[in-house]
């Protein structure tokens, strides 16, 4: 049987282990997305807490909205945000993969499906 110092390191090691599987995701990050009337854009900052990923994005025609129930699964990431778009208050599931500096996003509104694709930057 282990003893308590050696079991604190295990569990060290093993939750650091994880971590660094974890997208990296942290940071700035400008997107666009081709929408019905032309190309959309909007900006997330993303902060990573071991698997918890929070943050804000801005959409410039849906303003700013918080990142909540954020996780990162290695170098999947998925969060939810509440937006308003003409008085109607929707939720927003995002779904996004990492690929080196670029980050696929899936987000799922009500009124379908929109592709963003993320570069990091300001």
């Amino acid at each position: 049987m282990l003893d308590s110092a050696m079991s604190r390191i295990l569990v060290s090691f093993v939750l650091a282990s994880l971590s660094a599987f974890a997208a990296d995701v942290a940071g700035n990050w400008k997107a666009t997305a081709e929408g019905p009337n032309g190309t959309m854009s909007r900006t997330f900052a993303f902060k990573v807490e071991g698997a918890k990923l929070t943050g804000e994005t801005v959409s410039s025609m849906l303003g700013k909205s918080t990142i909540e129930d954020g996780k990162v699964d290695g170098d999947a990431i998925s969060f939810v945000i509440n937006v308003k778009f003409q008085d109607n208050e929707m939720k927003v599931n995002y779904k996004g993969k990492l690929s080196g500096d670029q980050l696929n996003l899936t987000a799922e509104t009500p009124q379908g499906e929109i592709t963003w694709v993320a570069k990091r930057g300001s």
